[in-house]
């Protein structure tokens, strides 16, 4: 059944689909809303009555379903579940059954409205299935809104989110050395102030160290360059592998390394080194065509025993206590406050031909003080 007539309010009929067994119910809601909607190309009211031709429908045929309750082969709440499971679109309930709970599952359930056949509800018909268009479609605009501001700010994050990973790359280059992944000697001072003024606020211990190949020059030019850049990443994997996510290690420049150790005690601290100058001193045999191999010298200096006013001259200790392993033979730890007893014995195997005693308890490998 479809139909038109002369408008009254100038709208364009929509496309309506009526629901009701009684066929003269159906003409009368058909005519209140052909008196109220001008035709339109595509509009126009039609009617069914049952629920297995509501399984017939395409709903998306379709802008507004009015809805009996009572059919002759269920209810309609089994439309309105037909209706909805192929889309969205308002229905309303335009029954007899003027039950509460009714009213109340059906809009429960998703339908727009339910109005009750009594006294002029005809009038009203046109008027709520306009309304509900209007509300469908605001529902409809809301949602398509709603997902692209989501899908707006989701690409917003992720923007941010690339510019944020590209600024902490960015950060992360700045602070790093490019050859061996350590921090570089930039990154290092800017930590070591942070480090040691925590640790003189809060009395904790913290130890600086200081480390060196022996006879990198020599590789350098036996062996050439890209050699010893494969060198200075094993040593670099060595200590990384040897030091705790809170220490921070460093090349300081060169062939030189530095670390720091905050919460470590000197006798903790020399039990790490010396596991470095172990690993190191295997990892050297390799290059046994140097004469000497390749190991690794290490000075150390702690805020607790030498007592450095400054940060730096905590690091300046540390580099003297270096300076005397080199001079010491190489190849061994010398700790800060240990320099004079170092020098001692230094001077004492210097005074007697043919020997050659090492300084503070570390390996000499017989080589001169030169790098």
């Amino acid at each position: 059944m479809a139909r038109g007539l002369d408008p009254q309010s100038g709208r364009p009929c929509p496309r309506i689909l009526i629901v009701d067994d009684d066929e003269d119910q159906r003409e009368l809601i058909a005519d209140a809303l052909m008196m109220y909607f001008k035709p339109a190309t595509g509009g126009g009211v039609r009617g069914i009555g049952s629920v297995a031709e509501c399984r017939q429908v395409d709903s998306a045929d379709f802008d507004v379903v009015l809805l009996d309750y009572n059919l002759p082969d269920g209810t309609g709440l089994e439309a309105l579940e037909c209706f909805l499971k192929q889309g969205d679109l308002p229905i309303i309930f335009i029954t007899g059954q003027n039950v509460v709970a009714t009213a109340a599952e059906a809009l429960r359930r998703g339908a727009q409205d339910y109005v009750i056949k009594a006294g002029d509800y005809l009038f009203a018909v046109p008027l709520i299935v306009e309304k509900a268009i209007a509300q469908h479609r605001i529902r409809q605009e809301n949602i398509r809104l709603a997902a692209q501001l989501k899908a707006t700010l989701e690409e917003v994050r992720v923007k941010n989110q690339q510019l944020q990973d590209s600024l902490d790359e960015k950060e992360r280059m700045a602070a790093t050395d490019y050859l061996t992944g350590l921090a570089n000697r930039r990154e290092f001072v800017e930590r070591l102030e942070r480090h040691f003024s925590e640790a003189c606020r809060y009395q904790f211990d913290l130890t600086c160290v200081m480390l060196d190949l022996d006879h990198y020059k020599a590789l350098n030019d036996t062996l050439g360059h890209q050699m010893g850049d494969r060198v200075l990443i094993a040593t670099a994997d060595v200590i990384r592998s040897s030091l705790r996510a809170s220490d921070l290690a460093a090349r300081y420049g060169g062939d030189e390394f530095v670390l720091l150790l905050p919460h470590t005690s000197i006798e903790l601290a020399v039990s790490v080194v010396e596991r470095i100058r172990r690993e190191m001193a295997a990892i050297g045999q390799q290059y046994a065509q140097l004469g000497s191999g390749l190991t690794v010298s290490i000075g150390l200096s702690n805020l607790r025993i030498d007592t450095p006013a400054t940060a730096d001259t905590l690091v300046a200790m540390a580099d003297r206590a270096l300076y005397a392993a080199k001079d010491a033979g190489k190849n061994r730890i010398i700790c800060h406050h240990q320099m004079g007893i170092a020098n001692s014995k230094l001077q004492i195997a210097n005074s007697a031909p043919g020997r050659n005693t090492a300084a503070a308890g570390a390996s000499s490998n017989g080589q001169g003080p030169s790098k």
